[in-house]
């Protein structure tokens, strides 16, 4: 290890590792962050399929990509001082039809994606606006729509009406809103997965927030042919409509039946126990409960299990820990870096 500008700065043979993370929601910032200030060379896929909140409504005034998790994104990786960050993520107060509501940074996002013709080139002006360390692509160029098959046999469209069924997800696939084109990831997005050293999947909502990302199918592809590590960050709890009283075992079921094969190689699984006493389900009704372990469903599927302490638990929330889930995303992509340079020796 070396240390420069108050950062870890861990390096192979010259270089940062190389960490893809894809998903969408309110933990992959907690990631991103820990990530960078270990100074890895991260690269954010982010899921462009949301349709809820301020990021819907836009959606529906403007036809552009919902901007929501791209917008926290980029305050995760954003290197400019905290006020300017805060002005990107104030959210009007006013009592205005249009502006209540409505964050600063997510009326940015669809401002450049008007201007650029496209989100992809938004983003990457945005980036450098905003000091990014590291890259933010957006799974997709084009806005997708959110479809899912219950295991009733019913389908129904867009990720807020899908969860508000309450019924058990039997799979998920993507489309294009706007058109009947396939959906497609625009090729930085394919060139970052198979040059990485480690690609992360969460934490996030399993239906919701990772597999819309990996139903787009060249991405897809790329996460099954690439030779860097595929992990997988399982919740700390179930989600209501999503996940209810799945197991550790049962998430990577889901990714992987959604793959086609064993393609996760290591679960990072919460083993310490939550003090359900700290924990106000009534301000967050969507967690029911812990995510149960479960190793021999895990070793099934041929994926490593790492568990330790990784929950952050305070003030009647529960997170993940974003430095110790970084420490073993790091020495995971050290161990498939040493790997590869073995098999190529």
């Amino acid at each position: 290890m070396a240390y420069g500008e108050n950062k870890i700065v861990r390096v192979i043979r010259g270089r940062r590792p190389k960490i893809v993370v894809i998903g969408g929601g309110t933990g992959l910032p907690v990631i991103l962050n820990a990530l960078k200030e270990q100074n890895a060379d991260i690269t954010a896929i982010v899921t462009v399929a949301d349709d809820g909140g301020s990021s819907g409504v836009i959606r529906d005034y403007i036809n552009v990509v919902p901007p929501g998790d791209i917008r926290n994104v980029l305050v995760s990786l954003s290197d400019l001082p905290q006020e300017e960050k805060d002005i990107f993520q104030y959210r009007f107060n006013s009592s205005d039809s249009f502006f209540a509501g409505h964050a600063i940074g997510n009326l940015i996002i669809a401002a450049l994606d008007e201007m650029q013709g496209n989100i992809f080139d938004a983003v990457q002006s945005l980036s450098r606006m905003m000091r990014i360390d590291g890259r933010i692509y957006p799974a997709s160029n084009e806005p997708l729509t959110l479809n899912a098959e219950f295991v009733d046999g019913t389908t129904e469209s867009g990720e807020t009406e899908i969860t508000a069924k309450d019924k058990r997800i039997k799979r998920v696939w993507v489309t294009d809103t706007d058109s009947d084109d396939k959906p497609k990831a625009v090729l930085p997005v394919l060139a970052a997965i198979m040059q990485a050293d480690a690609v992360v999947l969460g934490p996030g909502s399993l239906f919701t927030s990772i597999l819309p990302n990996l139903m787009i199918s060249n991405l897809g592809d790329a996460v099954r042919q690439t030779k860097a590590e595929v992990i997988y960050i399982c919740n700390i709890m179930t989600q209501q409509g999503e996940t209810d009283h799945f197991t550790a075992a049962e998430h990577v079921q889901v990714i992987n039946d959604h793959l086609g094969g064993h393609y996760i190689n290591t679960a990072l699984v919460n083993g310490a126990k939550i003090d359900m006493t700290k924990f106000n389900p009534a301000d967050y009704d969507a967690y029911l409960e812990p995510v149960r372990n479960d190793f021999a469903g895990l070793r099934a599927q041929d994926c490593r299990v790492i568990t330790a302490d990784f929950i952050d638990q305070h003030s009647g929330l529960v997170f993940h820990d974003g430095k110790k889930v970084a420490d073993e995303i790091l020495n995971l992509a050290f161990e498939a870096y040493s790997r590869r340079e073995r098999e190529q020796d």
